[in-house]
């Protein structure tokens, strides 16, 4: 297994940097960039986009015509490039001038080279925007790319690939990212997994959500990230006021945020998954259907470059439970609550049944299916006399989880039925002439297979379903009897891990309503009782057998949501979990990839049950995998 100091680790650290300005002064400005990006070396980001014509500011005007701003520019475009030491891709919004137009650009800069001047496509002409009375905008180029000969560079629409890190990018600017078909719609379709945005956006009221919302909606389309740096305070505010708005974005989800209208320099960093954009585009197949329909508008144009080292750290710690969400709880908790009652309801009805049937274990699992089953039913506005449960305590049943079972019904105002089954299953295991002190597999499948068979001879007699109670992790482990609890009419909790289940039952606790004192004792019980089928004994601990599901859960996450390694899961894992040895995070990846493949048969008969977060296991949608293959070891 490769160590986790592996250069190509496929995360990529970018900064958005919206500095202070002085309005008309080029080598001032690029004085003041300069000291800004020097002071980031310790942060060491691969990339570093600045806002529009940041150079010389944005709001000059008609001081764009004049000679002097235009030779300034140049001039600190020079002093840049001889004193920049920075050993990252800098994407400097200034002037160009080719054939007596004047374009607004981004130079793409590393160290003293200049590897591409890309200019602005769309120049916006109204409300308070007269960009075209200056500029020509880069369309009357064609798809045209032309040698620079002052700067040995290229000039027009173009990708760069940064070779070390494997990454390829594109660059728009400002209004371009408005229009209706950006040109980074076709960068990224032409396989730029990086965008960056070099803005002058002024505020008024909620165009910041806008900007938000569209920068979102781009990066979750075209399956990238996407790196936003605006002007400040700074540009005139004869008419208009500048915010420093800036955003790092990527797959759907802001990565960071600036405040508005900060009094100084604005640096914001944010790490990017670029392992997971290349999972995402590789199963991208309405992107693969815009190439056949834009193929033409697809750029060919490439420029290579690379980094010459890489001592990249996380800017943010990288976290142990991915499936939680990070903040807004209580809304997350709702959202999930949600699509598993409405869910449950769609199939309650669609059979027209009166009676469900749940068997209730005192675990953490069945707990959820219980207030979800209980959620439905006041949806439905159903006879909770329709909800039954049933315990059925066997060999290796503890006096804990029985007591939280009947508490728990108690607690919802339920009855429950306590059928015993240890005399069945010693009938059960006479019949197999198996030595009931011999606890194998046999003996604990034989009890797992008889609650499943009582749930449904009892729905026969009831005319009801059974409502299933396993949940995502164990399902990736195959961390469940085939035919036993494996089985059920709806598998309510089929779509959330462990970690998530937790988190649901936490959820109720702190943000229902008139939770009484006996559901606040039980359910706080059932979060502190260790997990455990409870089949081999009342001591057996599902953890001590299979290691901790905060892990497994990780490692599922990291497997499914980007498609990684091994080896860049071991990476991600010696950060998430400093306290594993190696040797740990091997005996984890592992075990989890091993159960993984060898379980898929469980999977491939799947109950239905309702997809909750953006990754699922079934069959029919998310995962088809044959049975029978085997991992590479």
């Amino acid at each position: 297994m490769v160590g986790v100091n592996n250069m190509n680790n496929m995360f990529i650290k970018v900064c958005s940097l919206s500095p202070r300005i002085e309005l008309g002064r080029p080598m001032a400005n690029v004085k003041l960039i300069l000291k800004e990006i020097k002071k980031l070396e310790t942060k060491n980001p691969h990339f570093i986009v600045l806002p529009e014509l940041c150079v010389t500011g944005y709001s000059c005007g008609d001081l764009f015509f004049q000679d002097y701003l235009l030779n300034e520019n140049d001039k600190a475009i020079k002093y840049f490039l001889n004193n920049n030491d920075y050993n990252g891709i800098i994407i400097l919004g200034a002037v160009y001038v080719h054939r007596n137009n004047i374009f607004n650009c981004a130079y793409v800069i590393y160290k003293d080279q200049v590897l591409g001047i890309v200019p602005k496509t769309y120049l916006p002409n109204n409300k308070e925007y007269y960009e075209a009375r200056q500029f020509a905008s880069g369309a009357v180029l064609g798809d045209e790319v032309i040698k620079v000969d002052n700067y040995n560079t290229t000039f027009g629409r173009q990708l760069f690939y940064e070779q070390s890190k494997d990454v390829t990018f594109g660059v728009e600017i400002c209004e371009d990212m408005w229009a209706p078909i950006s040109p980074a719609t076709y960068l990224t379709m032409a396989g730029a997994e990086l965008i960056f945005n070099l803005s002058a956006s002024n505020e008024v009221l909620d165009k910041d959500d806008t900007r938000r919302y569209i920068i979102k909606s781009f990066t979750q389309r075209n399956k990238c990230a996407y790196v936003y740096a605006s002007s400040g305070r700074f540009e005139s505010t004869q008419d208009t006021v500048y915010s420093n708005h800036c955003i790092i974005s990527s797959l759907g989800n802001i990565v960071n945020e600036s405040t508005l209208f900060d009094n100084d320099t604005v640096t914001l960093l944010g790490d990017i998954d670029l392992g997971q954009i290349k999972y995402l585009k590789r199963k991208d197949a309405t992107n693969r259907e815009a190439l056949k329909l834009y193929f033409d508008n697809v750029l060919s144009s490439s420029i290579n470059c690379a980094f010459t080292d890489d001592n990249f750290t996380f800017e943010s710690p990288v976290s142990r439970t991915p499936f939680i969400p990070e903040d807004n709880h209580k809304e997350a908790y709702k959202k999930i609550l949600n699509i598993q009652v409405a869910s449950l309801a769609r199939r309650i009805t669609h059979v027209n049944v009166k009676n469900v049937l749940l068997g209730l274990s005192g675990g953490l699992d069945s707990t959820l299916a219980l207030i979800v089953l209980y959620k439905t039913f006041e949806y439905l506005n159903m006879d909770k006399e329709g909800i039954k449960l049933i315990t059925m305590p066997g060999p290796g049943t503890s006096e804990r989880t029985l007591r939280n079972a009947v508490n728990l019904a108690k607690g919802f105002g339920l009855d429950i039925e306590t059928i015993e089954i240890t005399e069945i299953v010693k009938k059960e295991l006479e019949l197999l002439k198996h030595d009931m002190n011999n606890k194998d597999i046999t003996y604990e499948n034989t009890q797992a297979r008889m609650r499943t068979s009582i749930l449904f001879k009892k729905a026969n007699q009831l005319n009801g379903i059974v409502l299933g109670t396993g949940d995502l992790s164990e399902l990736a482990l195959g961390w469940c009897t085939f035919n036993g609890d494996h089985m059920s009419n709806y598998s309510v909790n089929s779509g959330l891990p462990k970690t998530l289940i937790r988190f649901m039952v936490e959820a109720f606790l702190q943000y229902e309503e008139n939770v009484n004192e006996i559901l606040i004792e039980t359910l706080t019980d059932i979060l502190n009782t260790p997990i455990s089928p409870e089949l081999s004994g009342k001591d057996q601990k599902t953890e001590d057998i299979i290691g901790k599901y905060e892990i497994h859960d990780f490692i599922m996450y990291r497997f499914l949501i980007a498609g990684d390694s091994e080896d860049r899961i071991d990476y991600l894992l010696h950060h998430a979990f400093p306290e594993l040895s190696k040797e740990d995070r091997k005996y984890y990846l592992k075990t989890f990839f091993h159960r993984f493949f060898s379980q898929q048969f469980k999977r491939s008969v799947l109950p239905d049950g309702p997809k909750v977060l953006s990754i699922s296991l079934s069959p029919r949608s998310d995962w088809r995998m044959p049975s029978d293959i085997k991992y590479i070891d």
